[in-house]
């Protein structure tokens, strides 16, 4: 089922959905006598192509994803914290993937938002001083687990080691939640993911009894107080964009039918 779903998914992301009418829409126009169908194909995919490229487009597909949960406030020393985050035992820093890269450092092997996720896990951290860090993440069999980098990099960034609880054998979110699930047991805990993967996240570590408080970071719109005309331009991190609303929108649809939520 695992393998299943990636492999469904990743024909349905915004990027192999297009190149493939592309594809079939010029073998069509060039092998076939169904000129119209192949055009059509084209200019299908062309257009599909542009307005996931745009920014604006993006930016509208995955905002209303990541505005789901608010995010938790930049604090001052000795300021209080919220209620709901100083209750909280356990720091849940879900993975996000890293290289394994012999010679680097592992912050270095991580990818840019499993950085951003462990640079705010630390943060709560330090905000909680009697709260340990769950890291979690599978990796390949003869390599340090994710959960492993993640650790090693909240070590660099000062965190005692006696406070990381790792979280080695899940494959992607449910695996984790099922795992987190037995080890923090019913203590509350604050779940640490990329903004856009939250809302799923959540529900799936409430379905496994996790109490939790959901901290999203790794934002990827940040919409401008003021207007640049570079706003309404096309470029990559416009389709990654829209490929993390589509992918996530497809998730919670995948788990909402199986009923884990």
């Amino acid at each position: 089922m695992f393998w299943f779903k990636k492999f469904v998914s990743f024909w349905l992301m915004p990027l192999p959905f297009c190149l493939t009418l592309l594809t079939v829409g010029l073998v069509v126009l060039l092998f076939s006598q169904r000129v119209r169908l192949g055009r059509w194909l084209l200019i299908a995919g062309t257009v599909l192509l542009g307005l996931f490229s745009n920014k604006v487009v993006s930016t509208w597909l995955v905002q209303p994803i990541e505005a789901t949960f608010a995010p938790i406030p930049e604090l001052k020393a000795l300021e209080s914290l919220p209620a709901e985050l100083a209750r909280c035992r356990f720091v849940v820093v879900l993975g996000s993937g890293h290289s394994d890269s012999p010679g680097l450092s592992a912050n270095n092997q991580l990818s840019s938002a499993a950085v951003t996720r462990i640079t705010e896990g630390v943060r709560l951290l330090r905000l909680l001083p009697g709260a340990e860090l769950v890291a979690s993440g599978g990796g390949r069999p003869g390599y340090p687990t994710h959960a492993v980098v993640l650790g090693r990099v909240a070590v660099e960034l000062g965190i005692d080691p006696g406070r990381i609880v790792y979280a080695e054998a899940g494959r992607d979110t449910e695996d984790e939640a099922r795992e987190v699930a037995a080890l923090v047991g019913q203590a509350p805990v604050a779940l640490v993911t990329t903004a856009w993967h939250l809302p799923r996240a959540a529900a799936l570590f409430r379905r496994a009894g996790v109490d939790v408080l959901p901290c999203p970071t790794d934002y990827t719109a940040r919409p401008s107080p003021e207007f640049y005309w570079s706003d309404v331009d096309w470029d990559v991190s416009s389709l990654e964009r829209s490929t993390a609303a589509v992918r996530e929108r497809i998730g919670y649809l995948w788990v909402w039918l199986r009923g884990k939520i």
